[in-house]
């Protein structure tokens, strides 16, 4: 069997929709709930599902052609492993640094580890983007961000 692209993309989409599965069938639900025609496992598990047969389907009809085999040249393995240090550094830094500030840092360095240079390039697409999202999630869904260590810690808090 040819390996190509499109089906390591199609058996990397199966394991990650079988993964969400398993984990939304661990989701709690609410005494009586699994009764109810929508619940807390609803979306997850469609979401699963459609996955999963997404994914089936791109196995199915992946070509064959051995002009689509697959071929590692070309690719920066190098900047693939600093946007992953990239992303651990942002998972470390919110709790001390607080969501926004975690954000507007993890969007400056990545949009600079991908080659842009001008900084008010940078912050025009790092803090707008931010601070909407801050917006969004704290204000109008009404979820806590915590502000940070640091920032309590200066406040007083």
């Amino acid at each position: 069997m040819t390996l190509t692209k499109d089906h390591i993309g199609g058996l990397v989409f199966l394991c990650l929709s079988v993964a969400y599965g398993y984990y939304a069938g661990q989701i709690p639900l609410l005494p009586g709930d699994e009764f109810e025609p929508f619940h807390a496992r609803t979306v997850p598990n469609t979401l699963a599902l459609l996955g999963g047969a997404l994914s089936l389907a791109l196995l199915v009809t992946a070509s064959r052609a051995r002009e689509d085999r697959l071929s590692l040249r070309g690719y920066d393995f190098g900047l693939v492993g600093w946007l992953l240090a990239l992303t651990v550094l942002f998972a470390l830094a919110l709790t001390w640094l607080g969501f926004l500030l975690s954000t507007i840092l993890f969007l400056l360095g990545g949009y600079w580890l991908l080659g842009v240079r001008r900084v008010k390039t940078l912050l025009l697409a790092s803090v707008p983007f931010a601070v909407g999202l801050w917006l969004i999630l704290s204000q109008l869904l009404e979820i806590y961000l915590a502000p940070g260590r640091l920032f309590s810690a200066w406040w007083g808090g």
